[in-house]
């Protein structure tokens, strides 16, 4: 009897060891996790903000230059030409949307930012064809479509923050 009493005391102590290791390893494999997607959230929100923030750099320099345009101190074909580029920087914006590692609660915020960028895109389209053409629909459409640029963009930040206060 005491053979298997000895036995069994090894036994539960090795039992005893593998269950807290097992524990331990458990609790540190979860708290790097959680440490590793708090992480990921950090540089998506950076990644993201960095997208705004270029956007409003390239909206703000748009705008100069309509209003350089307007003043006639920027030539028509000077604010065409810009224009070309202008056209460029805000697609490579539109691309680096996709690009962005985004947590599964923050997809439908992405999808209305970059909604509201490519709509701004082609509202900025239609500007530059009223400038080319003096037609005063493509002005209206312009009009119309920054609206709805900027309803995209409200949307899109509704959602970020109702996103953020469920935690990624």
């Amino acid at each position: 009897m005491k053979q298997k009493s000895k036995k069994y005391k090894g036994f539960r102590k090795y039992a005893v060891i593998i269950a807290a290791i097992l524990i331990i390893s458990l609790t540190v494999f979860y708290s790097y996790t959680a440490d590793q997607a708090k992480l990921r959230g950090f540089e998506f929100g950076n990644n993201l903000q960095s997208i705004q923030d270029d956007l409003k750099k390239t909206q703000t320099n748009f705008e100069s230059k309509v209003t350089m345009l307007k003043e006639n101190n920027l030539s028509k074909e000077e604010f065409l030409s810009y224009a070309q580029t202008h056209f460029q920087e805000m697609e490579e914006l539109i691309l680096r949307y996709d690009r962005l590692a985004t947590p599964d609660s923050f997809v439908n915020s992405v999808k209305l930012f970059k909604l509201s960028t490519q709509t701004q895109l082609e509202s900025d389209r239609q500007l530059i064809e009223w400038i080319k053409t003096g037609d005063d629909s493509a002005k209206v459409r312009s009009d119309s479509l920054f609206q709805e640029s900027f309803e995209y963009e409200m949307a899109a930040l509704s959602s970020y923050n109702l996103a953020k206060g469920q935690g990624t």
